[in-house]
């Protein structure tokens, strides 16, 4: 199998697991509160990932950035706790489809924090993107619900975690970053998690073991898919996600397809889409530029 044929295989089974971890949210809330699910979702996670980072023969996963991990613990488990309730209360196509607006953020995260330079033709598709947003939710409308500002909550701050995770990945590996996550992430999730502490019963535990188990997976298929692929060529693929959910919420919930998420949603994908492909064009370019620069002659 070719190297980009096993990348797309990947990022769509890294799809089709966050689908299913959407659609076991939406369950597990209906048993226990969403601090609790996000501490199951963590820690059936964690067990699910320490058979394959402990293995015999796995590289050393030590690290000296335990402040650092902390920070991007404590903001990505605040937007974990947001998305979980997002899909545990809104249609499962309206949150879904506003977690797409994350790479809108993450672009004017990179200019700010990172410094990095945005032309006119990214920063017009991240304002197309936003548009995308604003057409979902429908400020001022009928309408309009609160809780899809939550959504957006959430996407904002798992934008300020994909920064956190590019310094972090600048001296760790991608199974280290993973590893420890897990290891803030159980502790710090348990904290909100006793406060309203139901105990599981029956069903419920099933569905908060798949919680777990397909965030795992999603993420692990996807960071070996974007070692493997260009992200212009496998972004799209990730958008096969909100498919399922849409038919999943409909055959599972009663959900019908509002016109108005429908189309803020095609906005945001298209914009992610075309963000996604000029960034792979722009890192080509510069990976072709430096061998020049670095053969003329006095530099």
């Amino acid at each position: 199998m070719s190297i980009p044929v096993r990348a797309a295989l990947l990022m769509f089974g890294s799809a089709m697991a966050f689908g299913l971890m959407a659609i076991a949210i939406r369950y597990a809330t209906r048993y226990v509160p969403t601090q609790e699910v996000a501490f199951f979702r963590n820690a059936f996670g964690l067990l699910a990932l320490l058979p394959m980072l402990l293995r015999p023969g796995h590289g050393s996963l030590r690290t000296q950035q335990l402040p650092r991990y902390f920070l991007r613990s404590a903001i990505g488990l605040a937007s974990m706790l947001c998305g979980f309730w997002a899909i545990g209360h809104l249609p499962l196509s309206q949150a879904i489809s506003l977690s797409y607006s994350t790479p809108l953020f993450v672009t004017i995260a990179a200019v700010l924090w990172l410094g990095e330079k945005v032309r006119i033709r990214r920063w017009a598709a991240v304002i197309a993107g936003f548009i995308g947003v604003l057409v979902i939710v429908r400020p001022g409308s009928h309408g309009f619900e609160a809780g899809s500002l939550i959504a957006v909550l959430a996407a904002l701050l798992s934008a300020l975690v994909a920064i956190q995770i590019k310094q972090l990945t600048r001296i760790d590996g991608p199974d280290t970053v993973v590893f420890y996550t897990y290891v803030f992430w159980v502790p710090l999730s348990l904290v909100p998690a006793l406060f309203v502490w139901v105990w599981p019963t029956g069903i419920a535990w099933l569905w908060l073991l798949l919680t777990g188990v397909m965030g795992t997976a999603g993420q692990l298929l996807w960071t070996r898919a974007l070692k493997l692929g260009e992200v212009s060529a496998l972004t799209p693929i990730s958008f096969t996600q909100l498919p399922l959910v849409v038919v999943m919420g409909w055959l599972l919930f009663g959900e019908t397809l509002d016109r108005w998420t429908v189309l803020g949603a095609l906005i945001i994908l298209g914009s992610n889409a075309y963000i996604a492909h000029r960034e792979a064009v722009l890192a080509r370019r510069s990976a072709t530029q430096q061998p020049t620069a670095a053969a003329k002659p006095g530099e």
